[in-house]
């Protein structure tokens, strides 16, 4: 069984829920407020936050709203990033490496660095990203969406991305932390990935539901994801990573599917929430399951999980929350 749980009711969409560097939760809402665990509220924007990631400093969030604003919200109040008024700001992402940030506003993929005020890159595309994904080194970044991913240098104002085509409409991306993958889960319940160096394909298939989470762990040699009845991971070690090899099932329960996985960076530990409100996680080296909550409720919509897998944070779209010891 786990640990000491603290449980919120926030009344809204939980659109996610993040670790700072100090090991605290922080909650981001459709409510367009941010909560930070123990430090009180800040109201990050007139409207719903859409997406949210952890600031490069690891402290506070930033976030998209549909008031079209990008802002960094901490305890002690809120700053704007940007503005693109009329727009939403549907997905962004931040490098520690880099200290960039990115951000989407429709068709348009835009770049500010934090350390530079003047700085700013806008890259167009035929079609609206559905998600975006840092490299690594923060230098790259991948947009996915219908048809494939397009790959652009953070920095860099005119360029041709490279385009990895794969046919359908791309969900969710994730980078494989040394860089050679990228991964997507597709619209048709299966994932695809390319290898970055010489555009190999892979086709990863056989869920029973859309994968809207990937997560890697275990220093990049396992791929954590959801859309299926228990936590599905993949094998990454070794030059060709999951090519040719089988993927393996934990935790399966008949009655649910998993909606969103956390993978420990650099362990084992795995942590994901199941359509039907409960929390699970799991130590893959010793294989032994944690029930972090048992009752059912609404489906769970964002998860987290502490670098030393000591603590679990999730919420559910009806605005249930909490915080649990492992």
């Amino acid at each position: 069984m786990a640990g000491a749980m603290s449980s919120y009711a926030f009344d809204a969409y939980v659109t996610a829920a993040l670790f700072d560097k100090a090991g605290k939760a922080v909650f981001a809402l459709g409510d367009g407020t941010v909560r930070f665990e123990g430090r009180g509220n800040v109201q990050a924007h007139d409207g719903a936050v859409l997406s949210a990631c952890l600031h490069p400093s690891g402290e506070g969030l930033i976030t998209g709203g549909d008031d079209g604003r990008v802002v960094w919200s901490t305890p002690d109040g809120v700053t704007e990033l940007a503005r693109v008024p009329g727009r939403w700001i549907e997905q962004v992402a931040a490098s520690a490496e880099s200290r960039l940030v990115a951000f989407t506003a429709g068709r348009e993929l835009h770049v500010r660095d934090l350390g530079d005020a003047g700085f700013a890159r806008t890259f167009a595309h035929e079609k609206t990203p559905a998600a975006i994904a840092f490299d690594p080194k923060g230098r790259r970044i991948a947009a996915v969406g219908y048809g494939g991913a397009w790959l652009w240098y953070a920095r860099i104002a005119d360029q041709k991305p490279v385009v990895l085509k794969w046919a359908g409409s791309h969900l969710a991306c994730a980078w494989s932390p040394d860089g050679r993958f990228l991964m997507s889960s597709m619209q048709d319940n299966q994932l695809h990935g390319w290898r970055v160096a010489d555009e190999k394909n892979m086709r990863m298939g056989g869920y029973p539901a859309k994968v809207k989470s990937l997560s890697f762990l275990a220093k990049g040699s396992l791929m954590a994801t959801s859309g299926a009845n228990g936590v599905v991971v993949w094998p990454f070690a070794g030059s060709t990573g999951p090519m040719g090899k089988q993927a393996a099932e934990v935790g399966f329960e008949e009655s649910a599917l998993s909606t969103v996985v956390a993978g420990q960076p650099a362990g084992n530990w795995v942590a994901w929430g199941l359509d039907d409100g409960r929390v699970r996680a799991c130590d893959l080296a010793g294989q032994r399951i944690v029930e972090v909550k048992a009752e059912k409720a609404s489906p769970i919509t964002a998860m987290a999980i502490t670098p030393d897998a000591r603590r679990v944070a999730w919420g559910d779209e009806d605005g249930a929350a909490g915080v649990t010891d492992l």
